[in-house]
C-alpha cells in the first residue's frame, strides 16, 4: 500500500484529485493534502510517502523547488507534476529531476490515473538478487544495453588521471571535439560498486564486474541522458560521469548545482541498489573551469569516496564538505575527524535553535550557514544526536506553542504565525499529531 502527497494552492483542486484517486481501487493507503510547498515539507518529513503530486506555481515555494527538497529527503520518491502552463522549461527541469510526469490543466482523468499507476508500479520494484540481476541482464527485452566505444572510454580514462601540468598538450592530441569536452565548466562523479556483502550470494568474476559496470553505466546514461551534459565511460574499478556547463547554463541562478549534484548522486545510488540489487559509493568534486583541472577533479571525487571508511552507513559524499585545507596532513586523524563533525553539527543546532520559528526554514538554509551540503547535514545531525535534524526542528516548534497556549491568551492564528507556520490549519495538524489533542483541547 502506498502514501500519495497532493499538493496545490487551490484547495479545490486538491479536494478533486484526492477524491478521484480514493474511488480508483489502487493501492493506496493515505492520500495527504497541503496548499503551499513548506506544508507539503511537513509531510515529507513526516510521513513515508511514495508518490508526490505537485503543481509547479504555488506562491513562496515552486513545485520545481518542492520536488528538489522532497527528493533530497528521498531520491526513491516519486513524482508527477501538473501545471497550468505548458512551458517547455518548466517540463524540462521538471524532468531533469526525475518526474514521472508533467501533466498540463485543466487535467485528463485517465492520463493522470495512467500515469499514477506508473508511477506506483516502478515504486514498488523489489531488489532482484545478485543472480536474478545478471539473468535480468541477459535479457535484452528487459534490459536494453549499448556498447561504449572502448577506444573512447581509454582516452577518457587517461585523461582524467593525468596531472593537470600535462592535460592541455594531451588534451590537444586526443582531439576534445571528439570526445565532447566542451565544458569550460566541469565536475565528475565517480562510482564504486560496493560487492562485499553479495558475495556471499555468487562470486564475482572480473568479466561479471565488468558487466555490472556495463549496467550501471546504461543506467546512468537512462537518467542523464535529455537533461544533463555529460560524458559517462567505466574503467577496471569504477564509473566516472563527467559533468559540463557551457557559460550560459553555469550562470543560471536556479537550484544551486552542487545540490543538483548531490541529488544527482542519490539517485544513482538509489536506481543501481534498485535495479541491480548493489550498493554503491559515490563521489562528486568540486565544479572548476578549464580541462586542466580534470586530473584534480577526479582526484577530489576519489579523496570523497574514501570517506565512506569512516561513514559506512553513508554512500554519497561531496569533496567539499570536509575542511581539507584546516589539516597539515594529507589525512586527519580520527579525532579530528570527530572533532569537525561535531562542531558541524554544534553549528546547526545553534542556528536552529535561534530560527526554528522563521517561516520557510528550509534544510538548504541550514546547510548553507554550515558551509556544507543537506545531504551531509542530515546524515551527520542523526548520526551524532539520534534524531532527525527536521525532528529538532517541530520538537523546538511543538514546545514553544504548548508553552504559549498554557501561558497566553494568544489565539492560534497568533501562536501559528510565531511558531514559524503558514496557516493555523496547517499548525492545528502538526500539533495535533505531535501531541495526540488538538490546541484547543490542550487548552482546555
Amino acid at each position: 500500500m502506498y502514501n500519495v502527497l497532493i499538493v496545490d494552492d487551490e484547495p479545490l483542486i486538491c479536494k478533486g484529485l484526492s477524491g478521484l484517486l480514493a474511488s480508483t481501487g489502487l493501492p493506496i493507503q493515505s492520500i495527504y493534502t497541503a496548499h503551499s510547498g513548506h506544508e507539503a515539507l511537513d509531510y515529507l518529513r513526516m510521513e513515508e510517502i511514495h508518490l508526490l503530486i505537485t503543481d509547479i506555481q504555488m506562491g513562496a515555494m515552486s513545485g520545481i523547488e518542492l520536488m528538489h527538497q522532497a527528493k533530497m529527503l528521498n531520491p526513491a520518491i516519486e513524482a508527477i507534476i501538473i501545471s497550468a502552463h505548458e512551458t517547455f522549461q518548466y517540463a524540462q527541469q521538471a524532468i531533469r529531476l526525475g518526474a514521472k510526469d508533467y501533466l498540463v490543466k485543466p487535467l485528463n482523468e485517465n492520463l493522470l490515473l495512467d500515469s499514477v499507476r506508473d508511477a506506483l508500479l516502478k515504486s514498488s520494484h523489489r531488489r532482484p538478487s545478485l543472480d536474478e540481476t545478471f539473468s535480468l541482464l541477459a535479457d535484452s527485452d528487459h534490459f536494453h544495453m549499448e556498447e561504449p566505444l572502448q577506444d573512447r572510454m581509454s582516452l577518457l580514462a587517461e585523461l582524467i588521471k593525468e596531472p593537470s601540468t600535462f592535460i592541455e598538450p594531451l588534451a590537444q592530441t586526443l582531439q576534445l571535439e571528439e570526445l565532447k569536452l566542451r565544458g569550460p565548466y566541469f565536475a565528475i562523479l565517480t562510482i564504486r560498486l560496493d560487492l562485499s556483502k553479495r558475495k556471499a550470494e555468487r562470486e564475482v568474476t572480473p568479466a561479471d564486474l565488468g558487466l555490472l559496470h556495463y549496467a550501471s553505466l546504461n543506467m546512468i546514461e537512462e537518467l542523464m541522458r535529455d537533461d544533463w551534459q555529460h560524458i559517462a565511460f567505466y574503467t577496471e574499478q569504477e564509473i566516472h560521469v563527467i559533468v559540463q556547463w557551457d557559460e550560459e547554463a553555469y550562470q543560471d541562478t536556479g537550484i544551486p548545482k552542487i545540490h543538483h549534484l548531490e541529488m544527482l548522486g542519490r539517485t544513482i545510488h538509489a536506481s543501481i541498489l534498485k535495479y541491480l540489487g548493489l550498493s554503491c559509493v559515490v563521489g562528486i568534486s568540486q565544479i572548476l573551469r578549464g580541462v586542466s583541472f580534470l586530473g584534480v577533479l577526479s582526484e577530489q571525487a576519489h579523496k570523497a569516496i574514501s570517506w565512506n571508511q569512516q561513514h559506512r552507513d553513508h554512500y554519497v559524499f561531496y569533496y567539499g564538505n570536509f575542511h581539507w585545507s584546516q589539516y597539515d596532513r594529507e589525512e586527519p586523524t580520527e579525532d579530528e575527524l570527530h572533532q569537525q563533525n561535531n562542531s558541524i553539527v554544534e553549528q546547526a543546532k545553534a542556528f536552529i535553535d535561534g530560527n526554528y520559528a522563521q517561516k520557510g526554514l528550509t534544510l538548504h538554509e541550514v546547510a548553507q550557514k554550515n558551509h556544507v551540503s543537506p545531504n551531509y547535514l542530515s546524515y551527520l545531525y542523526k548520526k551524532f544526536t539520534g534524531y532527525n535534524l527536521w525532528e529538532y526542528v517541530i520538537k523546538l516548534r511543538m514546545e514553544e506553542s504548548k508553552r504559549l497556549l498554557l501561558q497566553t491568551d494568544l489565539r492560534r492564528y497568533e501562536i501559528s504565525e510565531r511558531v514559524g507556520y503558514e496557516s493555523p490549519e496547517h499548525f492545528s495538524k502538526i500539533f495535533k499529531k505531535y501531541y495526540g489533542m488538538s490546541p484547543s483541547e490542550v487548552k482546555k
